[in-house]
């Protein structure tokens, strides 16, 4: 009996991937739940197990081709059976090692089936990987002196994320009305009250308390006074969402992911900081899922990580509003006629102004500047 091994639904608004990597060939045997080739799609990479057991009979789809939602990958014959020669030959790490682990390997020319996987059954991490790379000699030899200038050039096909991202980003520029305006935050009072608590909130929940967890709550509170914040247009209609799914931008290798949080309104700040420090593992690692990904009402995304000082957030589509965090830096203020020196961060809210009317964007970013100058007052929202 003939199956069809077909590419799976890849998610919200998915509907095509490419072929990664074949972990399996033609005449080799597969047994149920056994991976059998890598999809990389436009939000992940993941991987397409066999529904039954048996040998592979065709593969339909080379690696590089793109594929579409129910297409054939791979026709699995169930009454037949591998060759014997086949059969004897050793599986190393390599099928259970994540795409961000062959590539960091790569890379550094290590080879996956000598790594030690520390992951679920033995998979190999990006982390695993790392570990594996040779330390460079102490004393490295200078290089030889160059003959003549060398003007090379590299040609790479675009992964489906970057691909997608570039495309939504002039989307996002196209379809909106988009608009950013910017304010200003001293963040000394926040600092105080984390420095207090630091500790004990690490002691009572396991993870530290970072700055990320007060901009979550600060949203929430400002996208409740200010609802076409937290809305979609669909045809001529703005629907208002009553419920509050933040996405948190989140750089991984291969181009941005945005993970979200899930009625991030009924969330503690214990719950906030492991469940971003989880999204921020999971991106490195490459194992993020595509319900991670999907959806969300709100976006937040910090470019101070790599040292932002100012920028002008894109929207991610259908959202209409993306709050941008940027970098604590020390700056001379005027307060009460003196001039002090506090912890500043400049924050930016894009806006789609089809839906949102500048007055309540400013607004908006004030009621986050509130919140953040005054997080007692957060405590109490929340």
């Amino acid at each position: 009996m003939m199956t069809n091994i077909v590419v799976p639904e890849l998610g919200e608004s998915v509907v095509e991937a490419r072929v990664a990597r074949w972990l399996k060939q033609e005449g080799d045997r597969v047994e149920v739940g056994e991976p059998v080739v890598e999809l990389e799609t436009e939000k992940i990479d993941l991987e397409v197990n066999a529904d039954k057991g048996g040998v592979i009979k065709t593969i339909k789809h080379k690696e590089g081709d793109d594929v579409k939602i129910g297409e054939v990958l791979a026709v699995v014959d169930e009454t037949a059976s591998a060759p014997a020669a086949a059969a004897k030959q050793p599986s190393g790490n390599g099928s259970k090692a994540t795409p961000t682990a062959r590539n960091v390997a790569k890379e550094h020319d290590v080879s996956i089936a000598s790594v030690q996987g520390s992951g679920a059954a033995g998979r190999v991490m990006k982390q695993d990987v790392e570990k594996a790379i040779p330390a460079p000699p102490a004393s490295p030899a200078p290089p030889a002196p160059r003959e003549r200038s060398e003007r090379a050039e590299e040609r790479q096909r675009m992964s489906k994320r970057r691909a997608t991202i570039a495309r939504r980003l002039v989307e996002a520029q196209h379809n909106a009305a988009m608009l950013t305006t910017f304010n200003e935050i001293d963040m000394s009072a926040m600092m105080a009250l984390r420095e207090r608590r630091k500790e004990a909130f690490k002691e009572q929940h396991g993870v530290g308390l970072g700055i990320a967890s007060f901009f979550v709550k600060a949203s929430v509170a400002a996208l409740k006074a200010f609802p076409p914040l937290n809305a979609e247009i669909q045809g001529d209609d703005i629907v208002i969402k009553r419920y509050y799914d933040i996405g948190m931008a989140v750089g991984a290798e291969g181009g941005l992911v945005v993970p979200v949080l899930r009625d991030a309104d009924g969330m503690s700040f214990a719950e906030l900081e492991h469940a971003i420090r989880d999204f921020a593992k999971r991106a490195a690692d490459g194992t993020l899922t595509l319900p991670d990904l999907a959806g969300g009402t709100f976006t937040i995304t910090n470019g101070g990580v790599f040292g932002s000082l100012m920028s002008t957030p894109i929207l991610n589509p259908p959202q209409v509003g993306i709050l941008g965090l940027h970098k604590i830096q020390d700056r001379a203020v005027a307060l009460d006629g003196q001039v002090s020196v506090r912890p500043m961060m400049y924050v930016a809210l894009s806006y789609d102004h089809r839906i949102v009317d500048g007055r309540e964007a400013v607004q908006f970013l004030v009621k986050i500047k509130e919140f953040i100058e005054d997080p007692g007052h957060l405590l109490l929202e929340s």
